[in-house]
């Protein structure tokens, strides 16, 4: 349980730091990639939401 409890967290941590990187111009722009793959990033949100009610 707790392991699914500190994941959501963790995943918002991990992308803040990425565009804090790409602001920073140590990562390429993430903003032309994230505008291209939001759709499937909301699904993959919702199968994830899914499955853990199986």
């Amino acid at each position: 349980m707790f392991r699914k409890s500190i994941l959501a967290p963790l995943i918002l941590i991990v992308l803040g730091v990425l565009f804090l990187l790409s602001n920073l111009g140590l990562l390429p722009h993430l903003g032309p990639i994230f505008a291209k793959w939001w759709p499937l990033i909301l699904v993959a949100v919702g199968v994830s939401l899914l499955l853990r009610r199986l």
